[in-house]
């Protein structure tokens, strides 16, 4: 009996040293505002670098992911939930992602990406010095340089459309650089705004009527919404540029953007020196530096589209299956 009771209190004393090394485990809560490719990828990325760098999930760290499904009482009822179990960190996917958890805590370290401009979203005090208890990855496309491939690819295009969600603070900044670079090409700008996935049919079939081409920036409306935008743009043969390449291969025809799992992977890169005792408020927003082009081949034979030459190798064709 005293054998069975020592080997009893053995056991009971090894889970209790087990669950002490367990609560020792930094908690990593990931907080992201919908499901859809770029944010999904950027998740991916930003796990991947932690683990490249020694910080693997169930082993020496704990990653509480999730997902808000696009509705503001999920992410409050989501940041509540990390400051609750005081997270070590927290990794904020979207612009509303981050805004949610930044309005619950001011001590809880937290790392943003895919978001446009944390200082429009008062996010950051600057780029430069943040100065509150958040910094990150700026998702910040080459707008410009996406106007003017729409420009090279539909060079007849007199009026370019812009659709993108008006409650979007990315989306909102997003279009007016687009402006300025439409209206710098000598072209017409006109807009209609959405402010949620069930607008989306019916702004695309207005905004069809008024353009020769469309142009959507990185909206979370509209990426996780393409396959609806692709059913009317591919009926009326309207090319559509998008900020990024999981648009573009959604139901777009092309783009020159950021990859989504590499600006995850440099956030992942920053936590780890958040985790070796790093300061966020001292941490300069990054920026992604490499852009790629990408042009969805099964959408220009949609709408008879003729993929230049030197675009060629940058086709791919869709998954119809998703």
């Amino acid at each position: 009996m005293k054998k069975i009771a020592a080997l009893i209190l053995s056991l009971i004393l090894g889970v209790s040293c087990f669950s002490a090394v367990a609560e020792d485990k930094p908690v990593i809560g990931i907080i992201q505002l919908m499901e859809h490719v770029a944010l999904s990828a950027a998740r991916e990325g930003f796990i991947d670098a932690l683990k490249a760098n020694g910080y693997e999930d169930g082993v020496n760290i704990t990653i509480d992911y999730q997902n808000g499904q696009g509705e503001t009482t999920n992410l409050s009822t989501i940041a509540d939930r990390f400051v609750g179990e005081k997270a070590d960190l927290v990794l904020a996917i979207a612009t509303p992602a981050a805004q949610m958890m930044a309005s619950k805590t001011e001590t809880i370290p937290i790392l943003g990406t895919a978001i446009t401009d944390y200082v429009e979203a008062l996010l950051a005090e600057s780029n430069e010095k943040p100065g509150y208890n958040i910094t990150g990855t700026s998702d910040m496309n080459p707008i410009a340089d996406q106007i003017a491939l729409l420009k090279e690819l539909v060079p007849d295009a007199k009026t370019v459309g812009v659709l993108y969600t008006s409650s979007e603070t990315n989306s909102v900044l997003q279009a007016k650089i687009a402006r300025e670079a439409i209206e710098k090409l000598g072209m017409t700008y006109t807009e209609v705004t959405v402010t949620g996935t069930n607008d989306v049919q019916q702004a695309t079939q207005r905004i069809v009527g008024q353009c020769d081409a469309i142009y959507i920036p990185t909206d979370n409306v509209f990426a996780s919404s393409m396959a609806i935008v692709f059913g009317v743009t591919g009926e009326s043969k309207t090319p559509v540029i998008c900020g990024e390449e999981g648009m573009t291969m959604a139901g777009g025809l092309a783009t020159l953007g950021i990859s989504y799992y590499d600006l995850g992977y440099q956030t992942g890169v920053m936590a780890v020196q958040v985790l070796q005792g790093a300061s966020v408020s001292d941490m300069p927003i990054q920026f992604a530096t490499g852009f790629e082009y990408r042009v969805n081949q099964t959408v220009a034979d949609e709408i008879g589209f003729q993929i230049p030459e030197k675009y060629q190798p940058y086709a791919v064709k869709m998954d119809l299956a998703e």
